[in-house]
């Protein structure tokens, strides 16, 4: 079996590096893997683990493809989302994603679906979801 993940998001963010930095800060990243690219300029691959799962991303490459970074205020197609342990941590990593740039698009409320979750859109324009069980009686 492959040590990575059978199924992980692979986000274009640009600079890659800046949103490297921010998931560390936010959500806790570690960086697994980083392949710089060879302009010297921009990251070609990294690896980071966010809550037990992967998170690919790179810069965007147009010379390579047609992939881009999400456009300001654009809708998203695609959404990451966090399953935490309690209710507290989804609060917790709220509040520390926004302080460090993040929109908070859902603050942390008790939804229908018996979770307590709340929604960022990082600095980079991706979208997060995140859930943690409400507490038990």
């Amino acid at each position: 079996m492959s040590p990575r993940p059978p199924v992980a998001p692979y986000l274009t963010v640009s600079p890659a590096a800046g949103a490297i930095a921010f998931y560390t800060a936010a959500f806790d990243a570690k960086q697994k893997a980083l392949m710089p690219a060879m302009d010297g300029m921009r990251i070609l691959h990294c690896e980071l683990e966010i809550n037990g799962g992967a998170l690919f991303l790179s810069d965007a490459f147009p010379e390579f493809g047609t992939a881009r970074t999400p456009l300001p205020g654009e809708p998203v197609t695609m959404s990451i989302s966090l399953e935490f342990e309690t209710g507290e941590q989804v609060d917790e990593v709220f509040t520390r994603a926004t302080k460090l740039g993040a929109k908070g698009e859902v603050t942390p409320t008790y939804s229908f679906w018996g979770t307590r979750t709340a929604i960022v859109r990082d600095p980079f324009g991706h979208r997060w979801i995140m859930n943690g069980p409400l507490k038990q009686k």
